[in-house]
């Protein structure tokens, strides 16, 4: 069983981290901050040294009341003679950067370039967006800082500070000026947990939405084929906060689908429940191949009204089957295998054409196990580990650990996240096992293998 003790300087999950930063009495409306970005100069980066605690480095033969310059060194991947000069512009510039990040990596994705797949590359983009996301996310900036990890250490992704997902339920994790935020995903769970936040404004749902697009787009539709849709969860407007409901209604949108395709509603205990004499009449309606989403919870309860009324169906060929693991207390649990053999008797579908997806509000990107071995793979703008929980190394093939993420379509938030989940690495994929031990159960990361 792991402890979640982390070798990071955490100690343990959602609570290690707390006492390094001071409570905000109002967490939506933070005190306001100047509004600061590093731009480039050129300078001599051996006069300098960094002052801790501060955002400052100092002449080296100047004492400690003399001037400042503001300035530090570049990180790797930079020209040497290059610093990061601090200048002080209006509160609606203070993100141009990440911006142009954004825009940058948006038209990568949405065209998932090859370049994106070399590790030098990955790696100088990472570094870009970590130095960015120091200077901008004061929350992070305190993390990084704490643990003496600033972008002028820095030299690999691998090294940057990873945050656990926990975090998120304390901290406003976020870029993005409260004035500019237009949504927040909460993490799905018991309604007993503290949610995690992840907040967004136009520009980074913009990102999101090209992120879980173009993979989903590769790995869960077949060229060609035009789906009828259906969703086992409730609509948007009755979900808001649902990363998960955004995703499918992102999907929706990109496919076009007008007629309902919403089945599941909300309760008055907060539960999502089906309608499935309407789910049973839409799985049967017309020839077209039918593309089911929805949770694993909303599998188990549909398959359970299916033998109840001693039905099998047959769906159009090329149908298509993604759901993505978590039952929430909401429905029995059962193997990932055994969840997949029932669909494919019950639907009449073959389990090669049953997706699995992994995925979490913290993030804006997600992997699927759409390969031959059932293996969860990442799109090339992430990166993935399996970090053992007692030594903060990466484990070896085959081997158990933490799962490890470093996500560069979180530009507003924070790209570098330490999960509680538990996988298997499998070479650049992993297996995916479960919540770790003491973690809190989450809607998308219950299913055993």
């Amino acid at each position: 069983m792991y402890s979640l003790f982390f070798a990071n300087g955490f100690g343990r999950l959602g609570t290690g981290y707390s006492g390094l930063f001071r409570p905000n009495p109002d967490p939506l409306h933070p005190e306001p901050r100047p509004a600061k970005l590093w731009s480039l100069a050129r300078i001599n980066p051996s006069r300098f040294k960094y002052k801790p605690n501060t955002d400052r480095y100092r002449p080296k033969n100047e004492s400690a009341t003399g001037p400042i310059c503001h300035c530090r060194p570049a990180i790797s991947g930079y020209n040497g003679k290059r610093l990061w000069r601090k200048t002080s512009l209006t509160k609606h510039r203070v993100t141009a950067a990440l911006s142009n990040f954004a825009a940058r990596l948006g038209e990568e994705a949405s065209h998932a370039r090859v370049w994106l797949e070399k590790d030098r590359d990955f790696n100088e983009l990472a570094l870009e967006l970590f130095a960015l996301q120091f200077t901008h996310n004061p929350a992070y900036r305190k993390i990084c800082e704490a643990r003496r990890l600033t972008p002028d250490k820095v030299e690999h992704w691998t090294q940057a500070p990873f945050v656990p997902t926990a975090a998120f339920k304390e901290l406003e994790l976020s870029s993005i000026p409260p004035q500019e935020r237009t949504a927040v995903f909460h993490s799905s769970g018991t309604t007993e947990q503290i949610p995690s936040r992840h907040f967004h404004s136009a520009e980074s749902m913009k990102v999101y939405e090209t992120s879980l697009w173009t993979w989903f787009s590769q790995n869960a539709l077949a060229a060609g084929v035009k789906y009828d849709l259906i969703v086992l969860t409730p609509p948007p407007a009755q979900v808001p906060h649902s990363s998960l409901v955004h995703m499918f209604e992102t999907v929706r949108h990109r496919l076009g689908a007008v007629d309902p395709v919403y089945f599941g509603k909300v309760d008055a205990g907060g539960a999502w429940v089906l309608d499935f004499d309407t789910v049973l009449a839409a799985m049967e309606n017309s020839q077209n191949p039918k593309l089911i989403l929805g949770a694993a919870f909303s599998f188990v309860h549909s398959l359970d009204y299916l033998a109840e009324k001693n039905l099998r169906l047959r769906l159009p060929e090329q149908s298509r089957v993604m759901e993505t693991g978590g039952y929430k207390n909401r429905s029995r649990t059962m193997p990932k295998c055994e969840l997949h053999s029932l669909i494919a008797r019950h639907l009449g579908i073959g389990c090669e054409n049953i997706i699995c997806e992994y995925g979490m509000s913290e993030l804006s990107s997600q992997a699927y196990d759409t390969n031959p071995e059932r293996q969860f793979r990442f799109p090339p703008w992430t990166r993935m580990q399996i970090i053992s929980p007692e030594t903060g190394h990466e484990v070896a093939d085959g081997e158990t650990g933490l799962i490890r993420i470093f996500d560069l379509a979180n530009v507003f938030s924070v790209a570098p996240i330490q999960t509680e989940d538990l996988g298997v690495r499998r070479g650049e994929g992993f297996e995916l096992i479960g919540r770790a031990a003491l973690a809190e159960a989450r809607g998308c990361s219950l299913m055993t293998a």
